[in-house]
């Protein structure tokens, strides 16, 4: 991000480029867009190597990339639904905790309807379901999702009178990353920040369906084992087991379980303590930045120096990583501390040599290095006399991954250490996915208040729930890219044909082939085949005709000559039409008419695309309904959104043909008239620089006269010359 084009040029043309995932996915949409070939940017994807390769290509395979534009202010709706969600009551819905959803009950929508008709956004004979509602419907479902699925401080933040989403898996704040289908603007509007426009999809495209392009994909990552079967089903790729360099000597405990959340916080604080005391550095674990919060006001009422490293304070995080290997030292993180963090035991020496040198800038540097370093070893020693770097987690994430990874941080490179995990029975994970096996396995094991269990069993039955946890979300990733596969296989098409647009010299022949299947599509459908002339429909025709192709032959008369048929007919249009276009490229001149050919494809063919994309976006969120029918919903899917990306090509040629047959060069007079308003503009924006700029020494036009072309300003290239020759200025005047 923040290259200028030369630079990402450059990159990409070289024979290793590193790139961030997202940039390398928005650069493939950017560049789709473009409607130059020498604008372009990627090359072709031959062979990519992935860091973290799980984080991106299973954490992220839902998240789709969306270069999106602006569309209408709806946001008064939005404040006037948010009023209302406060008075739902709780049977008003349904919450789904372990599928994240929320719907509302029959009571919920007669309640909604009195309540929208009462603040006039529901007519009185209008019902919610009604197809004139659709919009309606979408503003209260997004305003009850807003409110019932999604926590500030664990989902998002608030920062500057901005919603700023948290990654769930890393912790760290998404800036630019937005919420889609409105659902952003109902958290901004329960927030009472300012909202922002909703955005309509330009382009997209998903993790998944980008680095598949590559003919040869790998990568890499510490915690892949647990996702191997998803790694082959959806990427074709094995994983493969690569022996640490030293032996691992980290001791990694049974979790301890407890029956409530606050037994559980005491139990942590006290091991927290204990650990403290004898110098070992301690890294806490916790899922949401709330947590984290909860956790340090225990400590500080416990008098226990620590770190805390969330969203809120990501901008210490070297810093505080750099310290959390001290002697004594506690950091509670969220996940952000997970993937790819290292905690030096001891500290981080070349963190400590900087910091000093800045609190000591006249101080010899080499001296303050043999110093820190001294220091260094010393507090080491302690930290591996304690046992080295104690790892503490708060709570189970869904997936084992996270919390392997978590678990990861201490111990590396065969220094010693210890990781566990704390649990209540109120936990996330175990109210929502724990089984009744776990809660009789605990219930003959004994609990008393206060007290934690620890066992091979619990551990057993803790891991059986999140491969349960991990194999529903692999399910539902594996369902929606059939979907995305569909739309993937669409943009592939679309994404081809206008590349091989940009690299034709000329599309004469495409846009011909477009307005003679025009032609064919019109016959066809007012002369259908194996119909008496008299069932012909040649006055409609000779008129659609006109509109679609600008020429006005007499269809009439030529059916009633004798023997015509409708394919003569067919063969007199696709000629009438070719003629009118080739006398509309000689007025133009064969380079204009190739080149203005050329835009309006491209141009149409975006426009199309992205309508095309609204209808599929649209398609999705309601196909899953067919279930109910007894009907599959990715069939269903698969069959409409073909149905319309045939609408698609079918609109794309009939106003291609259209718009080719509407234009038409301009008149001597027009040409003047546009550069005098154009000239106009110019010295009217000159006039105001000079007003805000007095001193300046730039002079202002004084007038436009055709024959001084010191009057003509600056015209373009390949602009028409101001002396009116109807010639291109380089042509003209502008000839070097």
């Amino acid at each position: 991000p923040g290259q200028d084009e030369g630079e990402k040029k450059a990159a990409y043309r070289s024979d290793i480029t590193y790139a961030t995932n997202n940039e390398l996915g928005f650069d493939y949409l950017r560049d789709n867009m473009k409607s130059a070939l020498a604008d372009m940017n990627q090359q072709d994807h031959y062979f990519a190597i992935v860091d973290e390769v799980d984080s991106i290509l299973i954490d992220e395979a839902r998240t789709p990339l969306i270069i999106s534009g602006p569309s209408e202010d709806r946001s008064e709706l939005y404040v006037t639904i948010d009023k209302l969600i406060p008075e739902v009551q709780d049977d008003h819905y349904s919450l789904d905790e372990k599928t994240r959803n929320v719907t509302y009950t029959d009571d919920g929508n007669e309640f909604l309807e009195a309540r929208l008709r009462e603040a006039g956004l529901l007519p009185e004979e209008q019902s919610l379901y009604n197809p004139e509602s659709t919009t309606l419907v979408h503003h209260v479902n997004q305003g009850l999702r807003a409110h019932k699925l999604f926590t500030r401080d664990k989902d998002y933040i608030v920062r500057d009178k901005e919603v700023v989403l948290i990654d769930e898996f890393t912790g760290r704040m998404m800036a630019g990353r937005r919420l889609s289908d409105g659902l952003h603007q109902a958290i901004e509007a329960k927030e009472g920040v300012p909202i922002q426009p909703e955005n309509v999809t330009l382009a997209s495209v998903t993790f998944q369906n980008y680095f598949r392009l590559y003919e040869k994909l790998a990568g890499m990552t510490g915690t892949a084992a647990t996702e191997a079967e998803e790694f082959q089903e959806i990427y074709k790729l094995g994983v493969m087991e690569i022996p640490t360099n030293v032996t691992v000597a980290r001791v990694d405990e049974d979790d301890q379980i407890y029956r409530t959340a606050g037994e559980k916080f005491d139990g942590i604080v006290h091991e927290i303590t204990e650990a403290h005391e004898k110098g070992q550095p301690v890294l806490v674990g916790t899922t949401s930045i709330e947590r984290s919060e909860f956790l340090s006001g225990l400590l500080k009422k416990q008098k226990i120096a620590h770190n805390v490293l969330n969203a809120r304070h990501h901008e210490q995080e070297a810093q505080i990583v750099a310290d959390a290997g001290k002697p004594g030292a506690v950091t509670i993180a969220t996940n952000m501390a997970g993937r790819g963090t290292d905690i030096q035991l001891g500290g981080n020496v070349e963190m400590r040599v900087m910091q000093a040198l800045v609190e000591e800038p006249d101080a010899d540097p080499e001296a303050i290095r043999a110093r820190i370093e001294a220091e260094h070893a010393d507090d080491k020693e302690k930290v591996l006399a304690a046992g080295g770097l104690f790892v503490l987690g708060t709570e189970r994430h869904e997936s084992r991954r996270i919390d392997n990874q978590l678990r990861g941080r201490s111990g590396r490179q065969g220094d010693p250490g210890r990781s566990t995990f704390f649990l209540s029975l109120e936990d996330d994970l175990m109210r929502i996915f724990g089984s009744e096996r776990l809660d009789k396995v605990l219930s003959t094991l004994g609990m008393q208040e206060g007290e934690a269990i620890q066992h091979p069993w619990v551990n057993k039955s803790l891991e059986r729930a999140q491969a349960k946890v991990e194999g529903r979300n692999f399910d539902i990733r594996k369902q929606l890219l059939k979907l995305d596969d569909v739309m993937n296989d669409q943009r592939k098409v679309i994404f081809s044909q206008r590349r091989e647009i940009m690299e034709a010299a000329e599309v004469e022949e495409i846009v011909q082939d477009m307005r003679h299947e025009v032609i064919d599509d019109l016959v066809e459908q007012y002369m259908p085949p194996k119909t008496y002339a008299d069932q012909w429909e040649t006055e409609t025709l000779a008129e659609e005709v006109r509109k679609k192709t600008g020429i006005s032959p007499p269809v009439v008369e030529w059916a009633e000559e004798e023997g015509v048929d409708d394919e003569m007919i067919r063969e007199r249009l696709y000629e009438e039409s070719d003629r009118f276009m080739n006398s509309k490229a000689e007025q133009f001149g064969l380079d204009n008419m190739r080149s203005v050919e050329k835009q309006v494809l491209l141009q149409t063919m975006d426009a199309k695309w992205r309508e095309h994309i609204l209808k599929l976006e649209h398609l999705r969120s309601v196909v899953g309904f067919r279930a109910y029918a007894q009907r599959d919903p990715v069939n269903e899917y698969k069959t409409e959104s073909f149905q319309l990306f045939e609408g698609l090509l079918n609109a794309l040629r009939g106003e291609v043909t259209e718009k080719l047959a509407l234009v038409r060069p301009l008149s001597a007079e027009e040409q003047q008239a546009m550069i005098r308003q154009m000239l106009a503009q110019q010295q009217a924006a000159s006039a105001v620089a000079s007003a805000k700029a007095p001193d300046s020494k730039a002079k202002a036009a004084t007038g436009f006269d055709e024959h001084d072309p010191s009057t003509w300003g600056k015209p373009g290239r390949n602009a028409p010359c101001p002396c009116g020759s109807g010639k291109k200025f380089k042509h003209c005047h502008g000839r070097l």
